[in-house]
């Protein structure tokens, strides 16, 4: 990979097979792309609770949890950096400010596995191209996407934000689903049916793919 500064990557004594090895399973990315209310955040937090609740190593990082720090809009960005800094590094939801999330996310969750954490993100991530630049940063296999595939329907019954409401009335510009796209996913690893299924099912549903890829052991039933 190019760099123009003068940046040299430095290899850890503790390698990452080290802390797989002291873990007793694989690091990962287990990616949730989904419409606003599709229940990804939902699965994501019960997953983990499954896979905490088991001994083995996840986080889970969230669209709106990440957006009150690493990826926090110019508003929230302002008062303590000033106009300039906000504008340069804050992020909106405009097309290019979506792109920017999701690289600076995607990032952070190849750091979480490369540490042996299985890492589960919960973001909408609407376009293909951004979701696919992730992917091909790290190594096969690694990438779990998982398409919560939710109708816009149910996702506009829910509403737990009550965004969608607002994107009706024209209060919200550029909403994913209603005046801005959403590109599912082509070939997902899995494809999760949260209008059909519980929560605790779907958990259930990604724990049986990671057990057939190896990532995590099968559980003892002796």
């Amino acid at each position: 990979m190019a760099n123009d500064t003068n940046v040299t990557w430095h290899e850890h004594q503790v390698s990452r097979s080290h802390r797989e090895e002291m873990y007793g399973h694989k690091g990962c990315v287990i990616w949730f792309t989904g419409l606003s209310g599709s229940g990804k955040s939902t699965i994501a937090n019960t997953l983990d609770h499954r896979l905490h609740g088991n001994r083995i190593h996840s986080a889970v990082l969230d669209g709106d949890n990440v957006r009150h720090a690493l990826n926090a809009g110019p508003g929230m960005l302002k008062e303590n950096h000033g106009e300039a800094f906000a504008q340069r590094f804050g992020l909106g939801f405009s097309a290019i400010d979506r792109e920017e999330n999701i690289r600076r996310i995607g990032a952070v969750a190849q750091l979480f596995a490369e540490a042996g954490i299985i890492t589960l993100t919960a973001f909408i991530s609407p376009y293909r191209r951004d979701r696919e630049m992730v992917r091909q940063t790290m190594k096969e296999g690694e990438f779990i996407e998982v398409f919560v595939d939710t109708p816009i329907e149910i996702c506009e019954t829910r509403d737990p934000k009550g965004l969608y409401k607002k994107a009706r009335a024209g209060e919200i510009k550029g909403f994913t689903g209603i005046d801005d796209p959403y590109e599912a996913p082509v070939a997902p690893e899995l494809t999760l049916y949260a209008g059909e299924k519980n929560p605790e099912i779907l958990a259930d549903e990604v724990i049986e793919y990671l057990q057939i890829q190896g990532i995590v052991a099968r559980a003892r039933t002796d």
